[in-house]
């Protein structure tokens, strides 16, 4: 069924491949026993790329390791969402893509929770056919729609969701990969539907990540599957205070976001022309 995802959607088979990989790690920072099966036969393919990209044989590595990020940023988002969920408040969770995401079923959830997982019906057929048989565990509701369409919020209200209610959101793997504007109108949609006290959380790379020289060997694996790296933001706080989102940009390696797991340095906010990566986590004033 892999035909009918686009581009951007096979990536979710990558971050399934990666998380399958971490799973076997005697060290790993989380357990997924869903991602294999997710992945299929493209997610390793496509891993193995990005691996051949990273970790070249002739020469020192000089991209961001992928597999070290992507433990550390599911592990973040994981503990975030866990937060939010402890707080008897916090009543809804809605993951916007979805992507081949199983914390609805490889995390434990509190019983008040309705947790909404939003997507194309191509990618959630997909997550469907292979999770045959698993059970979430958690008040799971899906939400066919694209989120380019003009009615994807009503399509989510008609689901279970409530405006007036906190919600936690959570826009992974998403915003590398829509035009600036889009990214606006996206954060403004959300920020329509949140309620205050509504928790957001999402990672993006800054504007130098799509630039500089030695990215290029990340980016143009990205663009030859046909979905280039779009997005970057220098100032993610400003970026969601607009929406009025309230919110603190964490670097991997910074405390809170290491783990033991991320190799490279952490270049000070204010040193120019380096690649970063910010997850972005606050709430809705």
């Amino acid at each position: 069924m892999t035909g009918v995802l686009n581009p951007v959607e096979r990536t979710a088979l990558l971050t399934a491949a990666l998380r399958a990989a971490e799973t076997q790690r005697e060290d790993r920072l989380y357990e997924d026993p869903y991602a294999a099966r997710l992945a299929g036969d493209i997610g390793p393919e496509l891993l193995a790329e990005v691996r051949a990209a990273t970790f070249p044989p002739d020469r020192p590595r000089s991209l961001p390791s992928t597999p070290d990020y992507n433990a550390i940023r599911t592990r973040f988002f994981d503990d975030f969402l866990h937060e939010a969920a402890q707080d008897p408040a916090m009543t809804q969770i809605v993951l916007a893509p979805s992507g081949m995401d199983s914390r609805a079923y490889r995390m434990r959830w509190p019983a008040h929770l309705r947790y909404f997982e939003i997507d194309r019906p191509a990618v959630l057929e997909f997550k469907a056919d292979r999770l045959q048989g698993v059970a979430p565990q958690v008040a799971h509701r899906t939400v066919a729609v694209d989120l380019t369409s003009d009615d994807w919020e009503s399509r989510l209200v008609d689901a279970g969701y409530d405006p007036a209610l906190p919600a936690t959101w959570l826009l992974e793997g998403l915003l590398y990969y829509i035009p600036e504007p889009d990214t606006h109108r996206m954060l403004e949609r959300v920020a329509a539907i949140s309620s205050p006290g509504s928790r957001i959380a999402a990672d993006l790379v800054n504007a130098a990540a799509l630039t500089l020289p030695h990215m290029r060997g990340l980016l143009d694996v990205f663009a030859g599957w046909g979905c280039p790296w779009l997005f970057g933001s220098d100032e993610p706080e400003a970026l969601f205070d607009r929406y009025g989102f309230e919110v603190v940009a964490t670097q991997p390696g910074e405390p809170g976001a290491d783990f033991g797991r991320w190799p490279d340095p952490v270049p000070p906010r204010d040193v120019k022309d380096v690649r970063r990566v910010f997850f972005v986590h606050g709430r809705r004033r």
